[in-house]
């Protein structure tokens, strides 16, 4: 601990500061500690370990690699990047076809974000209020979500608009997220209709006309808000969004560093779940199981733009990284991730909720397949955020039970849910029997 606080940098807190456990080895979706104890992880390594860790296939590709070729950059030919180009650019419909590859999630949204820039000509550029798209100088004006922003001048141009969260926003119904869980809000919306989409919408359109010009450079969003705790937003609120876009000459661009490659189960990309076909697509995380590995996907119009000067990454693309994401989705495609992450995925958002109906400490259960949240509060009625200390108080008895979970939201009371995609019905079941215990903990000592 003091080589942590005296050598590393004071922005590296850490989970579970009173005991926390000294990570040495992983397995699939399980974690050891240096004193062996064993933990399900339900977070992932903030959502990145997708195929599991350590996953043979991709331990197979990556020595296999290793002993060939580390690195060469893009300004050499080395036949695996064209390959995985292929391969990945095949998960996409339409025009979506041209692949940049970078090292992180913050990199591809910053390129992303450029790159609508440079290609309408305009610079207003639109996110959601609670939205998380990365903390580099450029993305800390994109994200808005305080607690993760310095007082320094950022954000020249962009605009948030409201978030269009169905729990905690203004409006919100019974019927408004495409999954099986519901907020507990009474609902009068006639079949195929959303009043609170149409609301927020509305606000939307109100933010456009009075903060922005004529002309926009674009919109970036996640269907469902990782950082932001698992925020699912309405049905037909991102194709109504991009209309709007659109219609003033802006691109949209999907987030997919946490929600794609099949995590939500029924798609292998967020938006196909949305209804919507973004012009740029950014995605990180899952892509490399844990290696530095991220991309955009755009379309061969707006890519053309980056040549108007030289564009370069050193790392992106390079022999190895291109090995172990075409490893990842090989792994993908043969265990059969994305079925997992539906069937499994409903199961446990299915018994998730019903400790939403135990517990008064349990105001709000949402997502889908392995993207879930729990939101924590001091009464449904009010939906006050749960005291810090009693969340940390909830969230290190499971730890001590033997699960990891993550914690997000603006006031940090959401518990986020987001295992490797390979837990088993057994797993779900053993996650829910801990998260139980430690609510009826939590009441037992205040009743």
């Amino acid at each position: 601990m003091n080589v942590r606080k005296e050598k590393l940098s004071p922005t590296y807190y850490i989970y579970h500061p009173t005991s926390p456990p000294v990570i040495h080895e992983g397995k699939m979706q399980w974690l050891w500690d240096s004193n062996n104890k064993r933990y399900l992880d339900l977070f992932g390594g903030i959502v990145t370990v997708g195929v599991g860790h350590c996953h043979p296939k991709v331990n197979e590709a990556v020595k296999a690699q290793m002993d060939k070729l580390w690195h060469t950059t893009q300004i050499y030919m080395h036949p695996n990047i064209h390959e995985y180009a292929e391969r990945l650019t095949e998960k996409f419909p339409g025009d979506l076809k041209v692949c940049f590859f970078v090292n992180s999630g913050s990199e591809a949204n910053d390129l992303a974000m450029f790159m609508a820039r440079q290609y309408t000509k305009s610079f207003d550029f639109i996110s959601l209020r609670n939205a998380y798209h990365g903390a580099s100088p450029y993305m800390m004006g994109v994200t808005a979500v305080g607690t993760w922003k310095y007082d320094h001048p950022v954000g020249f141009g962009v605009h948030q608009t409201m978030n269009a969260d169905v729990y905690r926003g203004l409006w919100g119904g019974s019927n408004c997220r495409d999954s099986i869980a519901q907020t507990t809000r009474t609902c009068n919306c006639a079949q195929g209709q959303c009043e609170a989409t149409d609301n927020y919408i509305a606000q939307f359109e109100d933010m456009l006309k009075h903060s922005c010009g004529q002309r926009v450079a674009g919109f970036i969003a996640e269907y469902i808000q990782g950082v932001g705790g698992s925020v699912h937003l309405p049905k037909g609120f991102l194709p109504k969004a991009y209309e709007l876009i659109r219609a003033r000459g802006g691109v949209c661009i999907s987030d997919e560093v946490q929600t794609g490659f099949g995590r939500l189960g029924s798609s292998f990309w967020a938006f196909e779940d949305a209804g919507v076909v973004p012009d740029i697509v950014t995605m990180a995380k899952s892509i490399g199981n844990g290696y530095p590995l991220a991309a955009v996907v755009t379309t061969p119009e707006i890519a053309k733009v980056m040549g108007e000067a030289i564009h370069f990454n050193t790392f992106g693309g390079n022999a190895l990284g291109s090995a172990v994401g075409m490893a990842v989705l090989d792994a993908i495609e043969e265990d059969g991730t994305q079925k997992n992450s539906e069937v499994v995925g409903t199961h446990l958002l299915s018994e998730l909720l019903k400790l939403r109906d135990e517990f008064e400490v349990v105001g709000d259960v949402r997502g889908k397949g392995f993207m879930l949240g729990m939101e924590l509060v001091a009464d449904k009625e009010s939906k006050n955020p749960l005291p810090a200390a009693d969340i940390i108080e909830i969230w290190d008895d499971m730890k001590n039970m033997g699960i990891l979970v993550g914690r997000g939201g603006v006031y940090g009371n959401a518990l986020r849910i987001k295992p490797p995609m390979c837990i088993t019905k057994e797993d779900a079941d053993f996650a829910v029997s801990v998260m139980r215990t430690a609510f009826q903990n939590y009441t037992q000592k205040r009743s």
